[in-house]
């Protein structure tokens, strides 16, 4: 099933510091600049603080008809009925979690080498987010993937495919010319911003 997502600037979200009103704040700011796609991820929160949070975050998203992906946890995903997940290496298989979740939905997949990519298409997963791009400040001890890598990705791989790591307003033309990828996903870039409207805005252009 062909789902129509725009991938093009895809926000990972991060609260670092701030409050919930500046974070909720910043998601809104960046949808209006033109953000396409909005990923929840939250490491040390509970299941029921996740919950409430995603669910202000999915008024917002609903707001602007744009996707919430929710990073890791389908009991999440389903629960405030986002759009879908995205799933690491070590996370709830795509091909089980494809069957709790349906067709309908979805879900993407964390990968940095050819054969995870194949796994992921193999899985019916709907997107890769191929990274590390460049050395990030949000991930430690975060490996880059490398040049010949990407070349066999891009030769073999025809679903939607995110460059993810690293990317700022600095870096992230270099990247899209020199592979073709979907989209670019951002963390620190625009949740760091002073103005995440504008900031969206830029990398859309």
């Amino acid at each position: 099933m062909t789902k129509n997502i725009d991938y093009s600037l895809y926000l990972v979200t991060n609260r670092f510091d701030m409050n919930m009103d500046k974070f909720l704040e910043v998601i809104e700011e960046s949808i209006k600049g033109g953000v396409t796609l909005v990923q929840l991820r939250e490491k040390e929160l509970s299941t029921l603080e996740f919950y409430k949070l995603a669910l202000k975050v999915k008024k917002i998203t609903n707001k602007y008809n744009v996707p919430l992906i929710i990073n890791d946890r389908l009991d999440i995903a389903q629960a405030v009925d986002a759009e879908g997940v995205h799933l690491g290496q070590d996370d709830m298989p795509c091909d089980v979690a494809r069957k709790i979740l349906g067709e309908d939905k979805i879900i993407g997949i964390s990968a940095d080498n050819l054969i995870d990519c194949e796994t992921a298409v193999n899985n019916d997963a709907d997107y890769i987010g191929i990274g590390s791009m460049y050395k990030t400040n949000t991930k430690d001890d975060v490996e880059l993937v490398n040049h010949n890598e990407l070349k066999k990705i891009f030769n073999k791989i025809d679903i939607a495919k995110v460059a993810i790591g690293g990317i700022k307003e600095s870096n992230y033309k270099e990247v899209m010319n020199e592979y073709d990828f979907d989209g670019i996903a951002v963390v620190s870039a625009i949740m760091l911003a002073n103005d995440p409207k504008s900031t969206s805005i830029k990398f859309l252009k």
